[in-house]
Protein backbone atom coordinates (compact mmCIF):
# COMPACT_ATOMS: atom_id res chain seq x y z
CA UNK A 1 0.00 0.00 0.00
CA UNK A 2 1.51 3.32 -1.07
CA UNK A 3 1.37 6.00 1.62
CA UNK A 4 1.69 9.28 -0.29
CA UNK A 5 1.60 11.28 2.94
CA UNK A 6 4.61 9.41 4.28
CA UNK A 7 6.42 9.93 0.99
CA UNK A 8 5.68 13.66 0.96
CA UNK A 9 7.22 13.93 4.43
CA UNK A 10 10.21 11.94 3.18
CA UNK A 11 10.60 14.36 0.26
CA UNK A 12 10.73 17.23 2.73
CA UNK A 13 13.31 15.50 4.92
CA UNK A 14 15.49 14.44 1.97
CA UNK A 15 15.38 17.95 0.53
CA UNK A 16 16.39 19.44 3.87
CA UNK A 17 19.40 17.09 3.97
CA UNK A 18 20.39 18.10 0.48
CA UNK A 19 19.98 21.83 1.11
CA UNK A 20 22.02 21.64 4.32
CA UNK A 21 24.83 19.78 2.56
CA UNK A 22 24.80 22.00 -0.55
CA UNK A 23 24.90 25.16 1.57
CA UNK A 24 28.50 24.25 2.46
CA UNK A 25 29.52 24.85 -1.17
CA UNK A 26 30.50 28.21 -2.58
CA UNK A 27 29.77 29.80 -5.95
CA UNK A 28 32.84 28.19 -7.49
CA UNK A 29 31.82 24.79 -6.18
CA UNK A 30 28.45 25.02 -7.93
CA UNK A 31 30.21 25.35 -11.27
CA UNK A 32 32.30 22.20 -10.73
CA UNK A 33 31.37 18.96 -12.55
CA UNK A 34 28.81 16.71 -10.93
CA UNK A 35 28.94 12.95 -11.28
CA UNK A 36 26.54 13.15 -14.23
CA UNK A 37 28.39 13.44 -17.56
CA UNK A 38 28.15 16.94 -19.01
CA UNK A 39 26.40 18.43 -15.99
CA UNK A 40 27.81 20.76 -13.37
CA UNK A 41 26.44 20.78 -9.84
CA UNK A 42 24.46 23.82 -10.95
CA UNK A 43 22.77 21.70 -13.61
CA UNK A 44 21.77 19.14 -10.99
CA UNK A 45 20.34 21.78 -8.65
CA UNK A 46 18.51 23.51 -11.50
CA UNK A 47 17.05 20.18 -12.66
CA UNK A 48 15.81 19.41 -9.16
CA UNK A 49 14.03 22.77 -8.91
CA UNK A 50 12.42 22.52 -12.33
CA UNK A 51 11.44 18.87 -11.73
CA UNK A 52 9.56 19.92 -8.59
CA UNK A 53 7.56 22.42 -10.62
CA UNK A 54 7.04 19.83 -13.35
CA UNK A 55 5.56 17.41 -10.84
CA UNK A 56 3.21 20.14 -9.63
CA UNK A 57 2.01 20.26 -13.23
CA UNK A 58 1.47 16.50 -13.14
CA UNK A 59 -0.53 16.62 -9.91
CA UNK A 60 -2.65 19.49 -11.22
CA UNK A 61 -3.43 17.83 -14.55
CA UNK A 62 -1.11 19.79 -16.86
CA UNK A 63 1.66 18.43 -19.10
CA UNK A 64 4.79 17.74 -17.08
CA UNK A 65 6.92 19.85 -19.44
CA UNK A 66 5.80 21.89 -22.41
CA UNK A 67 8.42 20.04 -24.48
CA UNK A 68 11.70 18.17 -24.08
CA UNK A 69 13.47 21.16 -25.61
CA UNK A 70 11.94 23.54 -23.08
CA UNK A 71 12.93 21.26 -20.22
CA UNK A 72 16.55 21.17 -21.36
CA UNK A 73 16.62 24.92 -22.06
CA UNK A 74 15.33 25.73 -18.56
CA UNK A 75 18.07 23.63 -16.97
CA UNK A 76 20.77 25.27 -19.10
CA UNK A 77 19.37 28.71 -18.27
CA UNK A 78 19.34 28.10 -14.52
CA UNK A 79 22.56 26.10 -14.12
CA UNK A 80 25.00 29.08 -13.92
CA UNK A 81 23.19 30.86 -11.08
CA UNK A 82 24.95 31.66 -7.77
CA UNK A 83 24.60 29.20 -4.90
CA UNK A 84 22.15 31.27 -2.86
CA UNK A 85 19.82 31.64 -5.84
CA UNK A 86 20.00 27.91 -6.55
CA UNK A 87 19.19 26.96 -2.97
CA UNK A 88 16.35 29.47 -2.67
CA UNK A 89 14.83 28.21 -5.90
CA UNK A 90 15.03 24.58 -4.79
CA UNK A 91 13.57 25.40 -1.38
CA UNK A 92 10.67 27.36 -2.89
CA UNK A 93 9.92 24.89 -5.68
CA UNK A 94 9.89 22.07 -3.12
CA UNK A 95 7.43 24.05 -1.03
CA UNK A 96 5.18 24.40 -4.08
CA UNK A 97 5.34 20.65 -4.67
CA UNK A 98 4.53 19.85 -1.05
CA UNK A 99 1.65 22.32 -1.13
CA UNK A 100 0.25 20.67 -4.26
CA UNK A 101 0.63 17.31 -2.56
CA UNK A 102 -1.27 18.50 0.50
CA UNK A 103 -4.33 19.55 -1.54
CA UNK A 104 -7.37 17.24 -1.32
CA UNK A 105 -7.25 14.90 -4.32
CA UNK A 106 -8.09 11.47 -5.65
CA UNK A 107 -4.75 9.77 -5.16
CA UNK A 108 -5.92 6.67 -7.01
CA UNK A 109 -6.21 8.57 -10.30
CA UNK A 110 -3.82 7.96 -13.18
CA UNK A 111 -1.49 10.80 -14.12
CA UNK A 112 0.82 11.28 -17.10
CA UNK A 113 4.53 12.00 -16.76
CA UNK A 114 7.16 12.39 -19.52
CA UNK A 115 7.21 10.48 -22.78
CA UNK A 116 3.73 9.08 -22.32
CA UNK A 117 4.57 7.29 -19.06
CA UNK A 118 1.57 6.96 -16.75
CA UNK A 119 1.36 6.09 -13.08
CA UNK A 120 -0.88 6.38 -10.06
CA UNK A 121 -0.91 9.86 -8.54
CA UNK A 122 -0.08 8.20 -5.23
CA UNK A 123 3.35 7.23 -6.56
CA UNK A 124 4.34 10.77 -7.61
CA UNK A 125 5.72 11.70 -4.15
CA UNK A 126 7.93 8.61 -4.21
CA UNK A 127 9.14 9.53 -7.70
CA UNK A 128 10.12 12.95 -6.33
CA UNK A 129 11.86 11.30 -3.38
CA UNK A 130 13.88 9.28 -5.89
CA UNK A 131 14.94 12.45 -7.70
CA UNK A 132 16.15 14.10 -4.50
CA UNK A 133 18.04 11.08 -3.12
CA UNK A 134 19.82 10.08 -6.33
CA UNK A 135 20.71 13.62 -7.36
CA UNK A 136 22.06 14.34 -3.88
CA UNK A 137 24.54 11.54 -4.60
CA UNK A 138 25.15 12.95 -8.09
CA UNK A 139 26.28 16.27 -6.60
CA UNK A 140 29.41 14.52 -5.32
CA UNK A 141 29.48 16.38 -2.01
CA UNK A 142 29.82 13.48 0.43
CA UNK A 143 26.40 11.82 0.30
CA UNK A 144 26.63 8.26 -0.99
CA UNK A 145 24.21 5.45 -1.79
CA UNK A 146 25.11 3.85 1.55
CA UNK A 147 23.81 6.98 3.33
CA UNK A 148 20.28 6.69 1.97
CA UNK A 149 17.47 5.58 4.30
CA UNK A 150 17.23 1.78 4.28
CA UNK A 151 13.51 1.88 3.54
CA UNK A 152 14.13 4.06 0.50
CA UNK A 153 16.88 1.79 -0.81
CA UNK A 154 14.68 -1.29 -0.56
CA UNK A 155 11.75 0.42 -2.28
CA UNK A 156 13.91 1.87 -5.03
CA UNK A 157 15.48 -1.51 -5.79
CA UNK A 158 11.97 -2.94 -6.05
CA UNK A 159 10.85 -0.01 -8.24
CA UNK A 160 13.78 -0.38 -10.66
CA UNK A 161 13.64 -4.18 -10.72
CA UNK A 162 10.01 -3.92 -11.79
CA UNK A 163 10.96 -1.34 -14.41
CA UNK A 164 13.28 -3.80 -16.14
CA UNK A 165 10.98 -6.80 -15.67
CA UNK A 166 9.96 -8.35 -18.97
CA UNK A 167 12.69 -6.49 -20.88
CA UNK A 168 13.83 -8.95 -23.61
CA UNK A 169 17.41 -7.66 -23.65
CA UNK A 170 17.99 -8.07 -19.91
CA UNK A 171 18.81 -11.56 -18.63
CA UNK A 172 16.30 -12.97 -16.18
CA UNK A 173 17.97 -12.23 -12.87
CA UNK A 174 17.47 -13.04 -9.23
CA UNK A 175 18.79 -10.14 -7.14
CA UNK A 176 19.59 -10.55 -3.47
CA UNK A 177 21.37 -8.69 -0.70
CA UNK A 178 21.54 -11.92 1.29
CA UNK A 179 18.22 -11.28 3.01
CA UNK A 180 15.75 -9.92 0.47
CA UNK A 181 15.13 -11.13 -3.07
CA UNK A 182 13.97 -9.34 -6.21
CA UNK A 183 13.40 -10.53 -9.80
CA UNK A 184 14.04 -8.57 -12.98
CA UNK A 185 14.74 -9.07 -16.66
CA UNK A 186 13.01 -11.09 -19.32
CA UNK A 187 10.25 -13.54 -18.52
CA UNK A 188 11.50 -17.07 -17.84
CA UNK A 189 10.44 -19.88 -15.54
CA UNK A 190 13.74 -19.74 -13.66
CA UNK A 191 16.32 -16.95 -13.36
CA UNK A 192 19.27 -17.20 -15.71
CA UNK A 193 21.64 -15.49 -13.28
CA UNK A 194 21.83 -14.60 -9.60
CA UNK A 195 23.24 -11.21 -8.64
CA UNK A 196 24.35 -10.81 -5.03
CA UNK A 197 25.69 -7.84 -3.14
CA UNK A 198 24.95 -5.09 -0.63
CA UNK A 199 21.70 -3.23 -1.19
CA UNK A 200 23.55 -0.01 -2.04
CA UNK A 201 25.53 -1.80 -4.75
CA UNK A 202 22.38 -3.36 -6.22
CA UNK A 203 20.72 0.05 -6.27
CA UNK A 204 23.79 1.68 -7.80
CA UNK A 205 23.84 -0.81 -10.65
CA UNK A 206 20.08 -0.65 -11.31
CA UNK A 207 20.12 3.16 -11.22
CA UNK A 208 23.16 3.51 -13.48
CA UNK A 209 25.26 5.04 -10.71
CA UNK A 210 27.74 2.14 -10.34
CA UNK A 211 29.24 -0.37 -12.75
CA UNK A 212 28.33 -3.46 -10.74
CA UNK A 213 31.91 -4.28 -9.79
CA UNK A 214 30.76 -4.61 -6.17
CA UNK A 215 28.34 -7.40 -7.09
CA UNK A 216 28.82 -11.16 -7.49
CA UNK A 217 27.16 -12.87 -10.46
CA UNK A 218 26.48 -16.60 -10.79
CA UNK A 219 25.26 -18.24 -13.99
CA UNK A 220 26.50 -15.67 -16.47
CA UNK A 221 27.64 -12.07 -16.78
CA UNK A 222 26.07 -8.93 -15.35
CA UNK A 223 23.62 -7.51 -17.91
CA UNK A 224 24.01 -4.05 -19.40
CA UNK A 225 20.84 -2.25 -18.43
CA UNK A 226 18.96 0.12 -20.74
CA UNK A 227 19.16 3.80 -19.75
CA UNK A 228 16.51 5.05 -17.34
Amino acid sequence: MIDHGHDLASVRDATDRLLTAAAKLDNAGVTQPSRLPGWSRGHVLAHLARNADALVNVLEGRPMYSSAEARDADIERDAPRPLDVQLTDLRESTARFLQAGAAPADWSRTVELRNGVTDSASRVPFRRWIEVELHHVDLGIGYELEDMPAQFTEREIDFLARRFSGHPDVAAARLTDGTRVWRTGRETTEPEITVTGPAAELLGWLAGRRDGSGLTVRGGSLPTLPPL
